[in-house]
């Protein structure tokens, strides 16, 4: 890895810390978050991806490759951030996720210091950071989606996926005091079930929880998506021209030319240290 990966030089612009979660698995979570890179690499930007599934990890699987090293190695300071940070092609980096790794706030002050002393050197590199959570409402799920400056959740029209895209934004804005959420309507039919399940979901939080969510867009599945994820392929690649994959385009466009407008959250900086609980 090239030296200006850890070390920038001049100003750039603050990086936007995005997570991009869900109340339960199955939901395609890590195929939009790896397509999502590729587009937004694709437009010219710098994106590092951290798969922040510490128990079973599989996004550098989603892009083709195999990591050696993980966040695991990072966070127990057996490696540095330049071992362990994986570049998949010109514009996109990975930090990769461990696996049976389960409690983050185990560090002692002096090993969550060091560490943010080795994270910090990737300030302002980049211009998106994606997390890819884990599914769910555990510790991990919690402190990763508090730590990024927006959180998007990710739902199908399955009945269960609604019920825990609830609950997770319920326990996020009534516990972490949360306000903000974006929503992704994956493995739809069409735009208009999309937007119908975003609908639903956004009234049912606007009714008990006071809050309106943001709408990303819609995922339409179809058999070709299903074979490319299944056979680990990104789809905007093998499949640029399917409706799938224009859709990726379409939301990797509007959130570009999103303005985040009302966050108050620093950028990747502020994510490790609110990750680690430094103060």
């Amino acid at each position: 890895m090239s030296a200006n990966i850890a070390q920038g030089t001049g100003y750039k612009p603050q990086t936007r810390t995005i997570s991009i979660t869900s109340g339960k698995g199955g939901v395609g979570k890590t195929t939009v978050v790896c397509n999502m890179a590729t587009w937004l690499a694709r437009m010219g930007h710098n994106v590092l991806v951290l798969d922040g599934d510490l128990g079973m990890a599989n996004v550098d699987i989603m892009f083709g490759t195999r990591c050696q090293y993980s966040i695991k190695d990072l966070l127990l300071g057996s490696k540095r951030i330049e071992e362990v940070i994986h570049q998949i092609d010109q514009r996109i980096w990975l930090i990769p996720g461990g696996n049976g790794f389960h409690e983050l706030q185990s560090l002692s002050e002096r090993e969550k210091r060091v560490l943010l002393d080795q994270l910090s050197s990737l300030k302002q590199h980049f211009d998106y950071m994606l997390i890819d959570t884990a599914p769910g409402i555990d510790n991990n799920v919690m402190y990763f989606n508090i730590s990024a400056q927006e959180i998007y959740v990710v739902v199908t029209p399955d009945p269960s996926s609604f019920t825990d895209a609830y609950a997770l934004i319920k326990v996020l804005h009534t516990y972490y005091k949360e306000k903000r959420f974006s929503i992704i309507a994956n493995q739809v039919r069409d735009e208009a079930e999309g937007l119908a399940v975003f609908q639903r979901l956004s009234d049912v939080s606007q009714k008990f929880l006071y809050i309106s969510l943001d709408y990303i867009g819609s995922l339409p599945s179809d058999v070709g998506v299903r074979r490319a994820t299944k056979n680990q392929q990104l789809f905007v690649k093998s499949m640029p021209e399917t409706p799938a994959a224009q859709s990726i385009k379409k939301m990797a466009e509007k959130i570009a030319t999103s303005q985040n407008l009302g966050q108050v959250k620093g950028g990747i900086q502020f994510f490790w240290e609110q990750l680690m609980g430094v103060a």
